[in-house]
C-alpha cells in the first residue's frame, strides 16, 4: 500500500514537535492538511492508497508558527518560518516517509522507514 507520511522532531529541545501545521502538495494541488501530535506525528499518514501517483510532492512545515507558540525566542521576521521540502515518488506503491528535524536556525531531512 503506498503512503506518505511524516514526523517533526524539535532538535532545539530534544523533543517531538506538537502543533506543527503540515500540508502536502502535488502539482500545485493542496492535498491534505494536517497538524502534529504529542508524539510529533500526524494522527493518519498524509496519503495512503493502493498507488500514488510519480513525481514530485512537496510537504510545508509551519515551524514559525510552531517556534512562537512555543515561546521560542526567535527574530523577527524569524529565520525559517515555513520549511518546503520537495521529494520525488518513483514507486507507486511505495512509502515514503518524511521526517523533519528542525531548531530555530536550521534543519534536516531524509528517507525514512
Amino acid at each position: 500500500m503506498a503512503k506518505i507520511s511524516t514526523h517533526v522532531l524539535d532538535t532545539s529541545r530534544g523533543a517531538p514537535a506538537q502543533g506543527v501545521a503540515v500540508e502536502l502538495h502535488f502539482g500545485g494541488e493542496l492535498l491534505r492538511r494536517a497538524i502534529t501530535n504529542a508524539d510529533g506525528r500526524t494522527v493518519e499518514p498524509l496519503f495512503s492508497g493502493g498507488s500514488i501517483a510519480t513525481g514530485e510532492y512537496e510537504l510545508t512545515f509551519h515551524v514559525g508558527s510552531y517556534f512562537r507558540q512555543a515561546g521560542v525566542d526567535a527574530t523577527d521576521p524569524p529565520f525559517l518560518d515555513r520549511v518546503v521540502i520537495r521529494f520525488g515518488v518513483a514507486d507507486p506503491e511505495g512509502h515514503y516517509h518524511v521526517p523533519l528535524l528542525v531548531s530555530p536556525y536550521g534543519y534536516s531531512t531524509y528517507r525514512g522507514s
